[in-house]
């Protein structure tokens, strides 16, 4: 098995790419090619005891940062660690890509060097939500703000398949997200793609309010981008808030500091659930290829599982299964 991992990206560059390889390569004996400045790479790598890891250097001169306007990028860069990377899964050097860089930048250069599966309109960006049983996916999480029905309607095929085949769900259960649970509700997109949706080689169960995504209504969550955004960027923004507000409160007084003191380890377990570095990344589905996206503050731990659920996709046969549902489809 051999990941390609974009080790110039994220905020944490290169020293938790680096690190969350050997960590990968050790535990679960993956191949790991580090694409990027050699320069800096290979003091990093020289910093860890790697005797019998094969994490070779894959030289790229370029970068594409979080500030680049990721479609120009991925058409000037050619020599980024993002392209550089992308090639070697489409020569068949490497069985998927990992990045936790820009987000944008990953489409725009997937896109541009892997292309779309036959048939599909729209790739879309998946995000693990944690929910009362683990988690499910929502999607889109941002690639496209303005949809069509039969774009959400791949979107819940190909997240149907993702929650099947990598995730181990049997049966996964599609719904969309609208301002209702009744049917007849939401917005004309919502309507249409309710009835693309119904019986259209997914197993639909209809509409997903979002108060109700947490409490895992559903395994596969679909909406467009913009929707899809607000909800984990507000998602993100009420944890910080609320996890403040309780630290606040139990060292406000000598009474709640020792209540929370012995309740440590149950804030622990809580954090645990909600904390992105577990799941690690999140597959961009449509693209030809398997390629996953972490979230640019990725630590080290976050990096490794990254590697991993990558891994993970290629061994269940993701692409594949993808591509032969997608023919199924009725648009």
């Amino acid at each position: 098995m051999r990941i390609a991992l974009d080790a110039m990206g994220g905020d944490n560059a290169p020293e938790v790419t680096v690190e969350g390889a050997i960590w990968a390569a050790r535990e679960h004996g993956v191949q790991v090619l580090l694409v990027g400045q050699e320069e800096l790479l290979a003091p990093e790598l020289a910093k860890h005891e790697t005797a019998g890891l094969e994490l070779p250097i894959v030289h790229a001169s370029q970068i594409i940062g979080m500030e680049d306007e990721p479609a120009i990028a991925a058409k000037t860069k050619q020599d980024s660690s993002m392209i550089v990377g992308m090639n070697l899964v489409k020569d068949g050097e490497a069985d998927a890509f990992f990045s936790a860089g820009n987000t944008g930048g990953v489409m725009a250069a997937a896109l541009f060097r892997l292309a779309r599966i036959p048939g599909v309109k729209r790739p879309a960006l998946t995000v693990h939500y944690p929910t009362v049983k683990g988690h499910c996916l929502v999607l889109d999480a941002g690639a496209n703000t303005d949809c069509k029905p039969e774009w959400l309607l791949q979107f819940g095929v190909m997240g149907s398949v993702y929650a099947q085949t990598a995730l181990g769900i049997e049966v996964p259960r599609v719904g969309i997200v609208s301002n209702g649970e009744e049917e007849g509700k939401g917005s004309t997109l919502v309507k249409e793609a309710y009835e693309l949706l119904k019986g259209n080689q997914v197993n639909f169960v209809g509409n997903v309010e979002g108060k109700d995504i947490p409490y895992a209504l559903a395994d596969v969550v679909v909406t467009d981008g913009l929707t899809g955004n607000v909800i984990i960027k507000l998602s993100e923004g009420v944890t910080k808030f609320l996890m403040g507000v309780i630290e606040s409160e139990i060292k406000s007084t000598a009474v709640t500091a020792i209540g929370g003191a012995l309740a440590k380890p149950a804030f622990r377990r809580a954090k645990k659930v909600l904390d992105y570095a577990e799941v690690g990344g999140a597959p961009l589905l449509g693209v030809n290829g398997v390629v996953l996206v972490g979230h640019g503050r990725s630590n080290s731990k976050a990096i490794k599982n990254g590697i991993v659920a990558a891994k993970r996709a290629v061994e269940a046969g993701m692409l594949n299964a993808i591509t032969q549902r997608l023919a199924e489809v009725q648009l």
